[in-house]
């Protein structure tokens, strides 16, 4: 009997009722890291610390390893451009926040095997490249052309499909100036980290991790809609197996709080005094700005609204917002809930998919409140 790609490639499943996180679980969550949450106070998040999803494995690319991309397809003029050719275009620099599509997969009942992400699986940058429609003008674009299709260096199984991970912009949203998309090669300011998708990647502001190609070296005007794996297989909001779903896109609305106090080790639980406590966080949309930011400290019973801070006119970046509570003895439940201008609000219960995708529920901090002086243990 002949040997498959399937026999290493699981397909898409459920956990079982009461099944814990599984080592193929934990050998994801290995590879891939979310944002401590008391990162939330950086404006810019370091390298180190912004959210990383890699599906396969991360390219190898040394310092002054030549590299080109090519963009062909249906366009008048094909371009192959090495990184100096690209800084011959004017730089951008944008402010974006990105979001895994897959943020809060963990929370859902029943949990969707996967990437077990909680709700960190967020980060915010400086992302300086050249405008991919500068790119689309200068190469001609056909007018039968309908998608563009990215396509990275990084290359795997999954379901039993060998591929390069690929993905695609409808054109309008590829050739727009709000958002603009980016051919980036720097992060705050420095060459692309290797697992941020050095030497270039793919910035959509507004869209969630999955349209953020890395290790970009091809893009591809087509003239009929993609239909490669990680745009018609994964990435849908998807109830029942056999559903064709709805695409994932745009990052719905969120806030997140900084856990108050200081934390227990294992469990994570937080320990506050009573008295005032400063609450603080962020918020961000990808679908409109941010206008309101709520704050409940008994369970989502009752609300307060938080005082979020000018944006700055950084469109595209998480906003800072802060919250005066008085805290009194005894165990509370923490939450943050973001509204944008488009009405998009955070659910208190999450509608489920199989996917686990675009799971915005209100975050809950269970922290207590107690004026028991614990002392200090040694060292």
């Amino acid at each position: 009997m002949g040997h498959r790609l399937a026999d290493a490639s699981t397909p898409a499943r459920l956990a079982a009722p009461e099944e814990g996180i599984g080592r193929d679980e934990l050998a994801l969550a290995t590879r891939n890291h979310g944002l401590p949450l008391e990162a939330l106070r950086h404006d810019i998040t370091p390298p180190g610390l912004h959210y990383v999803l890699t599906h396969y494995d991360i390219p190898y690319v040394p310092d002054g390893t030549p590299w080109h991309l090519a963009l062909d397809g249906r366009v008048h003029r094909p371009l192959r451009l090495d990184l100096a050719g690209l800084r011959t275009f004017p730089p951008v620099t944008t402010r974006v926040t990105m979001e895994c599509a897959g943020n809060g997969r963990a929370l859902l009942t029943p949990r969707p095997v996967s990437q077990p992400w909680l709700v960190e699986a967020v980060g915010t940058a400086d992302w300086t490249g050249v405008p991919l429609r500068l790119l689309l003008i200068e190469a001609g674009v056909d007018p039968s052309a309908v998608d563009v299709v990215f396509t990275g260096a990084d290359h795997g199984v999954e379901r039993g499909v060998e591929q390069d991970y690929q993905r695609a912009l409808p054109l309008a949203v590829a050739l727009g100036d709000e958002p603009e998309v980016l051919v980036a090669y720097a992060m705050n300011g420095a060459p692309l980290p290797p697992q941020h998708g050095r030497p270039l990647r793919l910035v959509v502001p507004g869209w969630y991790g999955m349209a953020q190609v890395k290790w970009l070296r091809e893009i591809t005007v087509v003239d009929e809609p993609f239909t490669g794996f990680q745009q018609a297989v994964a990435y849908r909001l998807r109830r029942h197996a056999e559903d064709e779903g709805e695409p994932v896109t745009r990052i719905a609305p969120r806030a997140l709080l900084v856990p108050p106090g200081f934390p227990d080790f294992m469990s994570r639980a937080r320990v506050v005094r009573p008295g005032p406590v400063d609450l603080e966080g962020r918020a961000w949309s990808g679908r409109a700005p941010v206008t309101r930011v709520e704050v409940s400290v008994d369970g989502g019973r009752t609300w307060e609204d938080a005082e979020p801070t000018p944006d700055d006119g950084q469109r595209w970046a998480w906003r800072r917002w802060r919250h005066r509570w008085t805290a009194t003895p005894g165990e509370h439940v923490l939450s943050a809930r973001a509204t944008d201008a488009g009405g998009h609000s955070q659910p208190l219960d999450q509608p489920w998919n199989r996917g686990g995708f675009a799971n915005n529920l209100v975050q809950r901090v269970p922290v207590l409140c107690t004026d028991e002086d614990g002392g200090r243990a040694p060292a």
